[in-house]
């Protein structure tokens, strides 16, 4: 057995790809520097296995950092295996997917190390929109290797010793690890927008098969995935009361119930992920008004209101769709938008991310307003006016500048408890509901609740063949 064969990183691909699927590529790669007698270490494969197998007989190309190799140190050749992969998986039309166990820029060849940190970073960005790029952080992933993740499509981290950083916990200004461990899979997965997934490394690769499952393999691939055993007219029984938690209400839609949530603990007050219709893979946003329990309790409660992070995570989340050509489904119900100060400091620059990403996005665009929809909010949630092809609304929900109470009491602020009443009623019956919106042509159809799942699938089902003429310019500037 060699040594390649024997490690940890190659232990982790046997177990991640199909039975005898492997094929490595640049087994007999050493380092080429011999500074500070580099040349008298050991350097397998220079610290990174790299080749190709097959997850459930899909294509994927693979680098997996070996830690027991010069501490799985990035140095020249080392990147260049990484960024070789790129280039192969591009020609092939094949996601890559980048195991990370690294102790960071490798010291004995300098710049030449440095060197090789933005080669990766650069077939990534080549890559990105491209084909779809997956990492997973088994051991320390730290300074400029942290962009790595960050530039990936779907990042995971494994939540025993997964480490991911720029500053180590104990270099930053007031805090020891003791405190706050801030390279921790739970922080990093609350916090930095970039986790998609924390967990075992059988649950890791458990949802990373589903994802090149539902997926299509680059950016020509079809979004036709998988065949559909799901009634297409199955009526959704109960939607009504899923509307406050998105989560549950995607599930129900999808064809065998499948929803693949992506960033779940960044930014809760809203969820992304992919659903299927007929077959079809549907890139999902969604408004989150509160979660629950495993016991069916309210945890959390965020009042309908949008904020800086929910909008930068669905932004990019609807740019990564438009990439691929994964039509997107908005299921609107927001009432505002968080007033913290906290949060008006970034506010208006995500809600621009936000309303752009679903400007340019030039796939096929569903919303669904399920109970409210009001003022700015709305309309930056994928409503008409900034480019939804067609925009459903259940029976009895509310479309409008502002709720009718708040309204009245604006517009009369002199008003009787009882003139308030009439006022209210008058302003809900002609400026905030979904009829009235209908009646202007900013809602297409009024349904009910249960048939949601058969008028979704008829909507993309007509919607396929979009096509339209981009403007000449080479891109936003958002």
């Amino acid at each position: 057995m060699s040594l390649n064969e024997s490690s940890l990183a190659m232990q982790r691909i046997a177990e991640f790809v199909d039975e005898n699927s492997f094929m490595e590529i640049g087994s007999q790669v050493t380092a080429r520097n011999t500074d500070f007698n580099l040349s008298a270490l050991k350097s397998a494969s220079d610290g990174v296995i790299t080749g190709y197998g097959l997850v459930d007989s899909n294509l994927v190309f693979i680098y997996s950092q070996d830690a027991g190799v010069l501490n799985g140190t990035i140095g020249e050749m080392h990147a260049k295996k990484i960024a070789n992969i790129y280039d192969m998986a591009m020609k092939m039309g094949a996601p890559v997917v980048g195991f990370i166990d690294c102790g960071g820029v490798r010291l004995q060849e300098s710049i030449d190390a440095l060197d090789g940190f933005g080669l990766i970073y650069a077939k990534q960005v080549e890559a990105s929109g491209v084909i779809p790029q997956m990492s997973v952080v088994f051991g320390n992933c730290g300074g400029g290797l942290s962009v790595v993740p960050a530039l990936s499509d779907f990042a995971f981290i494994e939540t025993e010793k997964g480490r991911m950083f720029v500053n180590s916990p104990d270099a930053i200004c007031g805090n020891r690890v003791e405190k706050c461990d801030s390279a921790a899979a739970d922080f990093q997965s609350e916090h930095n927008g970039c986790i998609d997934f924390a967990g075992s490394e059988e649950e890791i690769f458990d949802r990373i098969r589903t994802l090149i499952n539902i997926l299509p393999q680059n950016n020509e691939g079809d979004v036709y995935t998988s065949d559909c055993e799901d009634d297409l007219n199955r009526a959704c029984e109960s939607m009504d009361t899923m509307a406050a938690d998105p989560r549950y209400l995607l599930a129900e839609l999808s064809d065998s119930h499948i929803f693949v949530e992506t960033k779940a603990s960044f930014a809760k007050n809203m969820v992304t992920g992919f659903i299927q219709l007929n077959g079809m893979t549907i890139g999902a946003v969604a408004n989150c008004a509160k979660t629950y329990d495993e016991n069916g309790d309210e945890a959390e409660d965020f009042g309908k209101r949008l904020t800086p992070n929910g909008c930068r995570k669905a932004a990019e989340f609807v740019s990564f769709c438009d990439a691929f050509d994964i039509p997107v489904l908005s299921v609107t119900n927001t009432t505002g938008f968080a007033t913290t100060m906290c949060a008006e400091k970034n506010l208006a620059k995500d809600m621009a991310k936000l309303t752009a990403a679903f400007a340019n996005a030039d796939v096929p665009k569903v919303n669904l307003i399920t109970e409210e929809a009001y003022g700015s909010a709305y309309v930056v949630m994928n409503s008409k006016s900034v480019g939804a092809d067609l925009v459903y609304a259940w029976n009895g929900a509310k479309v409008g500048m502002m709720d009718s109470e708040m309204a009245a009491k604006i517009m009369y602020p002199q008003a009787d408890a009882t003139e308030l009443k009439e006022k209210r009623n008058e302003y809900e019956a002609l400026c905030a509901n979904a009829s009235a919106a209908a009646s202007r042509g900013y809602v297409d159809f009024m349904l009910e609740p249960a048939d949601t799942r058969k008028y979704l699938v008829a909507a993309f089902e007509l919607l396929y063949s979009k096509c339209i003429s981009p403007i000449d310019k080479k891109h936003t500037t958002k």
